[in-house]
């Protein structure tokens, strides 16, 4: 049987989506690299007495991320695809910590909005607000969980 025009438009379609999904993916994994290695960097500075050693160290510490994010990656996507709010709390993260840093760059330069100079937010603040949203997640979590088992106990009885 001969594959019919519509089919041969899905398949390039399946092809050019994959494709650009691995592009996407060499980009991100080459963006954390280098985020990782300046972090790396900024942790070493003045570390050992040459600068071999701080080499060494940041080689150490990147090869050991990685491996560390290719065995989590897995679990947590399961658990986020499991619990689709955390995607949400996760991008409520990024949001903060991102309102944070510009508080703080704007803080470090002395600026100035409306005649007020920007003034330092404890980051216990920052902190604070991410464990006790984690919390009620959690909290919110455990409960559905025992609603559902409540239920299906009290289906069984029925």
């Amino acid at each position: 049987e001969i594959p019919s025009h519509d089919e041969d438009a899905i398949r390039a379609k399946n092809l050019t989506t994959f494709g650009k999904a691995i592009v996407q993916i060499v980009i991100i994994d080459f963006i954390f690299s280098i985020d990782s290695i300046l972090t790396a960097v900024g942790m070493t500075n003045g570390v050992g007495e040459k600068p071999s050693d701080a080499l060494v160290l940041m080689v150490i510490a990147v090869v050991i991320s990685i491996i560390i994010m290719m065995v989590f990656a897995n679990p947590i996507r399961k658990f986020i695809n499991q619990h689709p709010s955390m995607q949400i709390l996760a991008l409520a993260f990024l949001i903060l910590i991102g309102f944070m840093l510009i508080a703080e760059a704007g803080h470090l330069s002395h600026t100035k909005i409306f005649g007020q100079e920007i003034g330092a937010i404890p980051k216990g603040y920052l902190y604070f607000a991410i464990a006790f949203s984690l919390l009620v997640e959690f909290l919110n979590m455990r409960y559905k969980k025992k609603e559902v088992l409540l239920n299906q106990n009290s289906e069984e009885e029925l």
